[in-house]
This record gives structure tokens, sequence and C-alpha cells, in this order.
């Protein structure tokens, strides 16, 4: 009853070559991880695939609870305490049986227990883990709904806590590091930081005002109100924050940033902080990164089948450039990773330089930039270099210097990966260009380049149908390509979310990528070199078949991906 490699074979998922790599790679971490968790880690499979086929292999059937919605009479028979405690989801009752979902439908221990409490013959059917517990959160609110659990936290201000008459800038060192360490407001901060991270936001802001705080969250890359809290609460949460985030809490006029880890809800997490005074106290933005959410294959990041070959293609070179492009936010880092764990293999050494290292990757050397030690992008290169590497990671092209390294290590047999700021792919040259480095330089050594955004998606559990003329696409210049077309009709049919608990009312639930690959070929090349605009390159790479973001931004609207107004507000904001 084992999830063998060979499954994933037959089911056309992976090659007999893939799963070496994948064997390879297991040894190398003692064996200690099932392959089928190693296949989904290197991206070659999908947690989704795994699942499904884990459940074929114990006749336990699986369910997509992205898709399902449990029923009400189903959810009413186990309370909020021992859906957490099962982590089990009631799905529906039919007479005597109490149909549920599981990661683990082979515990006997939790079904005897789940047939007592409810009395039901249990039928388990198996979830992938975070569908689990995102359905969890939507249908119980666990834990989760901060503006609920503050009335007893505000309470306990009432006793605790006389802050109202005080002057913040008076206090003392501690004084502020005693209210920091009062049990109400321990509890107000891990509440504040677990919103944040069962609502799988990016950021949380923290923002003292005139008569207050705010606590805001970006979640999909937009800002939601969070809370508002008291004023008397600033000095002591702030205290909190930097207590937990091992700053200096009696500076207060000068910015502060620093890295910490915690362990929530049996996941691991890292957080940035930082910290900017304000006129009204000190802001703090905490920065969430998921230590288990970079494992992201190719697969996952939104590519459709053209790109996605073209950029398997490229992740097989042996040397040469390959940039990804877009505004901060825009997935860049995401979209290395998962290049760099797609080509590593185990047989290359892969080393990378980043300001700052955001995830830690197994097999993988990473180093940070330091500016105070002279240790810049351009130093770090240079002593990469010196470390017989076959790949190399540049976080940034920030200067010349650092970009010339870059390509004349590329033209010297390494494959190199970088990022850049332009707005779309044809307009790396000309950026770079810009920043002075020879245009012989660039047309000889960039492979590709991958212009990217990220839109959200729409809401799988309120999903609905509407039509639209087809004139609303050329309105904002969008093209609609000819297999999209539809049959004739004067309309199309196009998606949006009505909003629900699921997505909280937003009609949204995640992201994904909207991509433009250039390819660098030599009609590209030739005009590089004569320094040509980047309307001419960008002329030249779709006539030769480049799929622009509007283009793939349009393919995603019409599958139902995405909506109009998304692509139009990320596109042209």
């Amino acid at each position: 009853m084992v999830l063998t490699g060979e499954r994933f074979i037959d089911e056309g998922l992976i090659t007999y070559d893939q799963l070496r790599l994948a064997e390879e790679r297991q040894k190398e971490t003692g064996g200690s991880e099932n392959i089928a968790k190693v296949l989904v880690g290197m991206g070659l499979v999908s947690e989704r695939d795994r699942v499904r086929l884990l459940g074929d292999v114990w006749g336990v059937p699986f369910i997509d609870l992205r898709n399902v919605v449990p029923t009400d009479d189903a959810l009413s028979l186990l309370s909020a305490s021992h859906a957490k405690k099962f982590r089990t989801v009631p799905v529906s009752k039919v007479g005597s049986k109490l149909t549920v979902a599981m990661v683990n439908p082979l515990d006997i221990f939790v079904i005897d227990e789940l047939r007592i409490s409810t009395g039901l013959e249990i039928e388990p059917m198996i979830a992938i883990e975070e569908d689990l517990i995102a359905s969890l959160t939507a249908h119980y609110k666990l834990d989760v709904n901060v503006n609920d659990a503050l009335a007893g936290v505000m309470k306990d201000f009432e006793g605790d806590l006389e802050l109202s008459k005080v002057d913040e800038d008076e206090l003392s060192e501690d004084e502020l590091r005693e209210m920091g360490e009062d049990a109400p407001i321990i509890r107000l901060a891990n509440l504040i930081i677990s919103q944040g991270i069962v609502d799988k936001a990016s950021d949380i802001h923290i923002e003292p005002q005139k008569d207050g705080m705010r606590i805001r969250y970006r979640i999909d890359g937009v800002m939601c109100e969070g809370m508002k809290l008291p004023r008397k609460v600033v000095a002591p949460l702030i205290s909190r924050m930097k207590i937990m985030s091992e700053m200096d809490i009696a500076e207060k006029r000068a910015p502060q940033d620093n890295r910490i880890s915690a362990t929530v809800g049996g996941r691991e997490y890292d957080f940035r902080v930082s910290t900017l005074p304000l006129i009204h106290g000190e802001k703090i933005v905490m920065r969430i990164l998921d230590k288990g959410g970079i494992n992201v294959g190719l697969s996952k990041l939104g590519f459709l089948d053209h790109n996605l070959k073209l950029l398997e293609d490229w992740c097989g070179r042996s040397y040469g450039i390959i940039l990804v492009t877009g505004p901060t936010g825009s997935g860049k880092s995401t979209t290395l990773y998962s290049v760099l764990n797609r080509i590593n293999d185990g047989k290359n050494n892969i080393i990378t330089i980043e300001d700052p290292v955001e995830y830690e990757l197994g097999g993988i050397n990473q180093c940070g930039v330091n500016t105070k030690a002279g240790m810049t992008f351009a130093a770090g290169l240079r002593a990469m270099l010196r470390q017989d590497p076959d790949v190399i990671m540049v976080g940034e092209m920030r200067d010349s210097e650092t970009a010339t390294i870059a390509m004349e290590a590329a033209l010297t047999g390494h494959l190199v990966l970088s990022t850049l700021h332009t707005n779309d792919a044809p307009g790396v040259a000309t950026r770079l260009i810009d920043m002075g480095v020879e245009p012989f330089l660039i047309s000889s050594s960039i492979v590709g380049v991958i212009a990217q955004r990220l839109v959200r998606q729409i809401c799988p559990n309120c999903k609905t149908t509407y039509e639209e003329p087809k004139e609303i696409f050329l309105r904002y210049g969008f093209e609609i390509p000819e297999d999209l077309m539809g049959d004739g009709k004067a309309n199309l049919t196009l998606h949006k979310g009505t909003g629900c608990d699921h997505c909280k009312g937003t009609g949204y639930k995640g992201r994904t990528g909207i991509h433009e690959l250039m390819v660098m070929n030599d009609a590209v090349r030739d005009k590089i070199l004569e320094r040509a605009p980047s309307h001419i390159l960008r002329n030249l790479a779709t006539s030769a078949g480049m799929r622009t973001l509007q283009m793939d931004a349009v393919a995603k609207i019409l599958l139902g991906v995405t909506s109009l107004e998304e692509v139009v507000r990320v596109i042209y904001a």
C-alpha cells in the first residue's frame, strides 16, 4: 500500500529519467522522504496528483475541497474544536452515513472517535492538507476572527493597562518592555499574526494613527482592512512586536529591520520585520515567508502549454542567461526558485547571491548581500565564479558592473538566472543598454526573457458565468486569440466570482501568473546590436510566435481562470 514512482510513470505524469533524478535526490536526503514527496518537491508532480494516486493505492476516493461545498447538516454534526482536533471536514450526510474529508483516511482512531461522537457510519475520503485547512477556516472560522476575539482581549486591557493618559514618548525602556510582555498584549499580537497566516497574507501592516491603530493585510496583492484598535494599545503593541522581532524597543526615531523564525500551526515561517517612524508612532510591516510554500513546480505558476514548453527548454540549457522581469511583487523570485528547483538534480553546483536570502533551498549554496562588509552583487558574483559553479542565480541586476560580469559568466559556460525591472520582455535590451552594458554582450548571452504579472484567480466556490460582447476586449486594446474566438457568436462567455465565505466576499481566491516569453532569435539579436528600440524588438518577437502579456491574459480570462476587471486592474494599474 505504498505509492511508488512507477505509478506516476504509468499515469504519464513523469518519465523514467525524471524518476531516476528523484531517486538520486532521495538518497542525498538520507531516504527520509518518500519518493512521491520528493517528486512534488522537485516540481515534477503536483500535490493534487500525489494525493489522488495515494487514494487510489489505499482504495480511498479523492475529494477536491476547492470544488465541493460541505452541507450545513453535515457541518453541524461536528464542533469546531473537534474538526480542528481531528483535522476533518464533514462533507455530506446520507441516511446513517457521514462522508468526511481527511488528510489521513487510514487513521482508524480518528474514524472511531468520529463514529462515537456522531453516531453515524463514517466514509472517509482523502483530501489535500492545504485545501482541508482552508475549508476548516471557511466553514468553522477556527481561531481566525480577530474582531470577535478582540472584545475579550480589550476587556483585559481595561483591567490591566491604564495608558490613555500616558505620554508614549515619556515611557522608559523598562515600562515599554513590561507592557510588551503583558498577557493581553501577547494574545493580541498572536491573534494579529495568526489572522495573517490563515488568510494567506503576504504582509501585515500595523499602522499607528492619530486616534488609534489600524491593522491591514495584503492578501493576493491587494490591501485588506483588518481591524481598528484604540490609541491606548499603540505603545504596548509596538513594543510587543519589537520584542518578538528582537529589536531595540527604546529606539523610536530610526528605522529598524530584522528577520525572525516561528512555528505557527505546525508550519515553519520566517518573518521579515521593519519599522518606520511616522508622525503618530512607528509603523511595523511584517513580511510572511512560508518556508513550505516555495516548493512550487513550474506547472503551478500558471504557464500555458506553449510557454511552459519554452521555459522547460531553457531550463535544459548549460549556459546563457534567463532573465525574469516585472514590477515589485510580480512573482519574479518565485519563478526563479521554481526554475532552480527544476534544475537542482544533484549533478550541478548551484550558487545564489540574494538581497536578502528569502527562502532556504536544500542542496543549493546561498549567500546574501552585505554592503557594509563589501559583499555587493558584483563582488559576490566575482567570488562565486571562483567556486566552480554550474548555475548562478543573481537576485537582481542593479548596475552595469553586475550585469556585465553575469553576461561574461554566461558566455564562459555558466547558466545564469536573474531579475530586472522592466515593463515587458522586449524592454530588457533597452534597459541594459541604458545601464551601460555593451549590446554584443546582451545579444550573445541572453537565452530568453520572461515578463510576468500576478492576477487574482476567480474563487472556485462562487464562480459564475455571464456574457459580454466581444467588443469589450477591443475597448481595452486586447486581441482575442483565434483558437479562443468561440463558435461565431456575438457574445463571449466570461466568468466572475459572486463572493462567498471562502473568498471573504471578494470573488477571488489565490493568484496565478500571466507571462510573456521572448526567445532570443537571430533577428532579435541583430536588432539589439543596432540598438533598436523595444517596439521594434516586440514586433520581431511577436512575428516569431511570442505571446504578449495581453494575449496570455485574454486566454486566461476566456478559460475562466481570472476576470477581465482583474486583468485591467493589473496591466493598466
